[in-house]
């Protein structure tokens, strides 16, 4: 019953509820970010695979500006990574925009960290069933290791998560991530780059595919 109703019941509310009070934060880093990012705009949107393998788009607050070297290459991320962007991502205010995500139904508040949309070509049975529920802003994976968990291991607490699923699991998740964020355990101020964690191989599957 908690899955397949009270779940979702529980996060529309508790979205809804949250961009209310929230909303005046939201509003100032919006503007924050927007001077930042040198007029790039505060959000950006990518694809990502979601519930029953249906591809959404994922919002998040934009964190480096769009400046290219002269041959209208983007600059390394490192270079493009503003102050105020650092400061959101270590703080995760980066995710709150996801709320958005969570009211409309693509997201859940606790489950599997949603995923690059063609990582589906590369899933086997039993990875594919991270998308039997919604992906969440948070889930076990991240509070057993955030972004730095290896693609298998993360897989492992995915799957371990949509076969033990339940509101008990909820809370225990969701007072971990707040005790993460607070003690900022975990988090780091870049993106940690997909190579360090895909023991997998799937950029390499990937790029297979791409040449057929």
């Amino acid at each position: 019953m908690y899955k397949h109703f009270f779940k979702r019941l529980i996060d529309f509310v508790a979205s809804f509820i949250a961009l209310v009070i929230f909303s005046p934060l939201l509003l100032i880093v919006t503007i924050w970010l927007h001077f930042a990012n040198k007029g790039g705009g505060a959000f950006f949107l990518h694809s990502r695979a979601g519930w029953n393998n249906r591809v959404f788009k994922v919002i998040k607050f934009k964190t480096m500006t769009d400046e290219k070297d002269e041959n209208g290459n983007l600059l390394p991320d490192s270079q493009r990574l503003t102050k105020v962007g650092r400061f959101v991502r270590s703080t995760s205010l980066d995710e709150l925009p996801q709320l958005f995500n969570v009211l409309k139904g693509d997201m859940s508040l606790i489950g599997p960290r949603p995923l690059y949309d063609n990582f589906l070509k590369c899933y086997d049975e039993v990875q594919i069933r991270r998308h039997e529920v919604r992906p969440g802003i948070t889930g076990w994976a991240q509070v057993n290791g955030r972004n730095f968990v290896k693609y298998s291991k993360k897989f492992e607490y995915d799957i371990w998560y949509v076969d033990h699923l339940s509101l008990g699991l909820d809370i225990k998740i969701l007072w971990k991530t707040f005790l993460n964020v607070i003690q900022r355990e975990g988090i780091g101020e870049g993106e940690v780059q997909d190579e360090l964690v895909d023991d997998l191989g799937f950029g390499e599957k990937l790029r297979r595919l791409k040449e057929e």
